[in-house]
């Protein structure tokens, strides 16, 4: 019984690491932030956004988009766009950000089907779900 409950353990420990390329399937697609939370553990929710983020990863960069929904289905462009390069570092996948006014980076936390939890330079922790759009028929 004791060598199961080592076994189960080290299984555990060991699941709990993931390869940070192992994130970059993930990022491509719709993303609507859900919560940001703050360093000091205080959290800000959003109920409706009027914005998302479009992400496309294509090698080793990608590139972030702000679209706005529209109810039939379809997206309007906004004028942000960044383009970024993604670097494996300390063990952690990070997007490197360069425009001609400033350069900073974000840390992939956790990725999956639905889920993009992002930690800016701040200490800040931005969680996203998979963007669906609304449709009126």
């Amino acid at each position: 019984m004791r060598r199961i409950a080592i076994l189960l353990l080290l299984v555990c420990f060991s699941c709990g690491d993931q390869d940070p390329e192992a994130h970059i399937p993930y990022l491509s697609g719709y993303w609507e932030i859900e919560k940001v939370t703050f360093e000091d553990g205080t959290e800000k929710n959003y109920q409706i956004n009027t914005v998302i983020d479009y992400i496309e990863i294509q090698g080793d960069s990608g590139v972030r988009k702000k679209l706005a929904p529209r109810l039939d289905g379809t997206f309007k462009a906004t004028n942000a766009s960044e383009q970024f390069y993604l670097k494996t570092d300390n063990n952690n996948l990070q997007l490197h950000y360069k425009t001609p006014y400033a350069q900073w980076t974000e840390t992939v936390l956790k990725t999956g089907d639905s889920l993009l939890k992002i930690r800016n330079e701040d200490g800040k922790i931005y969680t996203y779900k998979r963007f669906t759009p609304i449709t009126i028929e």
